[in-house]
């Protein structure tokens, strides 16, 4: 009993040194970013992926060897497009609560933002979380299945911006962590941190097609759902941080 007191206590002052930190929350994010999009961003924005690297295939021909895949793989533009949809959204959720930074209400205003998205990581985790149908979800669809079959830098970064504003869980619980940030600089630095945890997986898919997609989703449950459950601990944290129940040193 001892030992598990002390196992306790030393969580819990790492997750208060952590909260501390004004980075702590895009590290928390950025692993959130790359446990959910194993379990949840490959199947979404996989083919969108896998039909730009098809449009590379069909358009380079026998050319595209093996150091051609890998780099197409990487879908540079696509990513930075997602990176600066997601940054913006950020900052913007840190922006509007950055008006009530400085009233009574703003602590717990920003603990309610982060319980409500630790709740949704946690939907995640345990596989309850799926695409949100709004009825701009039809159109950015259609939007975005034009763009992914163009091998132009600019249609792909386009596609990238525009695939950032398809509504999912994970999306919604980020945004609510970076608004309780209260500040549109740290919630945009949140988002960045979350958009940067996506890539990997997406280029996994991209260089590995079907085959990694499918192992993806199912090694994920094992592998990243953990990761999820820890960082949706480091969200609830934070949130008694702010509503006053952990007193930081």
């Amino acid at each position: 009993m001892d030992l598990i007191l002390r196992v306790l206590a030393v969580c819990h002052d790492g997750l208060v040194s952590l909260t501390a930190q004004p980075a702590g929350l895009s590290i928390s994010l950025f692993l959130a970013g790359l446990a959910g999009s194993a379990l949840h961003c490959v199947g979404m924005c996989g083919p969108f992926v896998l039909g730009q690297v098809a449009a590379d295939v069909e358009r380079i021909g026998t050319g595209y060897g093996e150091w051609r895949r890998l780099a197409g793989a990487a879908l540079l533009p696509y990513h930075l497009g997602r990176v600066t949809t997601y940054t913006g959204l950020g900052a913007l959720a840190g922006g509007v609560t950055a008006l009530f930074a400085s009233t009574a209400a703003f602590g717990l205003l920003s603990g309610l933002l982060l319980v409500g998205g630790a709740a949704l990581m946690l939907a995640q985790a345990v596989g309850l979380a799926t695409t949100v149908a709004t009825p701009a979800t039809g159109l950015l669809t259609r939007l975005a299945s034009g763009l992914s079959t163009s091998a132009n830098p600019i249609s792909r970064y386009a596609l990238g911006v525009v695939l950032g504003f398809l509504p999912c869980g994970m999306i919604y619980g980020a945004l609510g962590a970076a608004a309780g940030t209260g500040s549109a600089w740290l919630g945009a630095a949140a988002m960045a941190g979350f958009a940067l945890g996506t890539i990997p997986a997406l280029v996994m898919v991209g260089w590995g097609g079907l085959f990694v997609r499918r192992r993806l989703r199912e090694v994920g449950r094992w592998v990243f759902a953990p990761l999820l459950l820890l960082n949706a601990v480091f969200m609830l944290a934070l949130a008694g941080e702010r509503f006053g129940l952990v007193v930081n040193p």
